[in-house]
């Protein structure tokens, strides 16, 4: 499979010209409203287009910055766009859409489960959870993250299942989920907004989507969509530069993990890195397969290291100077985390990092001395 990877700065800025009318001002308004004036002679409204609404009648249906950023979504990520107030609230939604009673998922993130959890106890019957590995029957929803889509696609679908693609990690142009095979798949959104999206391949499934959304009630803020909204009118100055720094700070930091106790490399003493773990570093496993052939527009801006110790791991994440130690990711700040502080679960050794928009070279010499302060304060404690 070929693809070219695409975004066209006029569709994050201009995608939404069909529904801002000829209004004056240029940079869109903060609305603040959830109700407007009623007009006389307005249309039912069963009889609005909702995703071409000349006017709004409730914000829980449209109003004019949420349509704006739906039109953009849809533009770059090649499908319907249903917006939400939060990303397990994206996944709640989809989980009510296919109604599975059987979920295959492996690993992933955790609060996906706990939400798996909370619609199992909505269902008058035992949702079964599955494994990847496991025969797959009609009706299941198979729940991936990237780069698992190649190996579960054709099995799921052979059966009539659909397969549901968790694409934060790697969002377009990264990579096009339904060019690989989803069925749907989703965005969480972090840093300075909380909001999810769901892409769908029909209007018949956003409108359904939409409904649900509305009487639910977890459509997204004003103030977050407009966020959101000009958020997006930078995206492919920001993705492209996050991808390509993630991926040369995973080059070095692989070098520097390969050193041994008794060495040093670039002043950062060996033992105290263990491991990385990129997508870009992964190997051709025993299918044939490798991350390259879907990640075609470039790696992941996020990863996760491995530190010697857990000590180590906790500390890590406040010596650090322009890393800011907080969880989320894909924000123009880089931060990292002790990863366990939030899932319990997770390895005692493992830190996760988000690159931001930083330089390189002043990433790099921050690790670096982040990496010496390790292990002079455990040195110190001997």
């Amino acid at each position: 499979m070929t693809m070219t990877p695409k975004i066209r700065a006029v569709d994050l800025l201009h995608g939404d010209s069909s529904v801002h009318g000829e209004r004056i001002e240029v940079a869109p308004s903060i609305s603040v409203s959830t109700t407007f004036r009623a007009d006389p002679d307005e249309l039912p409204l069963d009889a609005i287009d909702l995703q071409n609404p000349t006017r709004h009648v409730y914000s829980r249906y449209t109003q004019d910055i949420s349509t704006r950023v739906e039109h953009v979504l849809k533009k770059l990520l090649d499908g319907h766009v249903a917006t939400y107030a939060s990303g397990l609230a994206a996944c709640f939604a989809a989980l009510v859409y296919y109604k599975p009673n059987r979920i295959a998922i492996r690993g992933g993130y955790w609060g996906c489960h706990h939400t798996i959890e909370i619609y199992r106890k909505c269902r008058d019957i035992a949702v079964e959870i599955i494994d990847f590995d496991d025969e797959f029957k009609p009706g299941d929803l198979c729940w991936v993250e990237t780069p698992q889509i190649e190996a579960t696609r054709s099995q799921i679908h052979r059966v009539g299942g659909k397969l549901l693609v968790d694409s934060t990690f790697a969002p377009p142009p990264l990579q096009y989920p339904f060019k690989l095979g989803a069925d749907c798949f989703y965005i969480g959104g972090h840093s300075d907004l909380l909001a999810g999206l769901l892409v769908v391949k029909t209007e018949a499934e956003w409108l359904e989507l939409q409904s649900d959304r509305t009487y639910m009630g977890t459509v997204m803020g004003s103030l977050e969509s407009w966020l959101l909204l000009r958020s997006l009118r930078t995206f492919h100055l920001r993705i492209v530069r996050q991808s390509a720094t993630a991926t040369a700070l995973v080059q070095w930091l692989k070098t520097v993990a390969s050193t041994s106790k008794d060495d040093s490399f670039e002043g950062v003493p060996g033992g105290v890195l263990a491991k990385v773990f990129h997508s870009s570093l992964q190997e051709v496993d025993a299918r044939g397969f490798h991350p390259s052939q879907q990640m075609q527009g470039g790696w992941s801006a996020t990863f996760s290291i491995l530190l010697s110790t857990p000590g180590y791991a906790k500390a890590l994440p406040h010596l650090t100077k322009y890393f800011v130690p907080a969880t989320s990711l894909g924000g123009v700040e880089s931060l990292i985390e002790y990863r366990a502080r939030a899932d319990p679960n997770e390895d005692p050794t493992l830190v996760r990092i988000s690159v931001g928009v930083e330089d390189f070279e002043d990433l790099k010499a921050d690790l670096k001395q982040a990496f010496r302060r390790c292990k002079e304060a455990t040195t110190n404690l001997k």
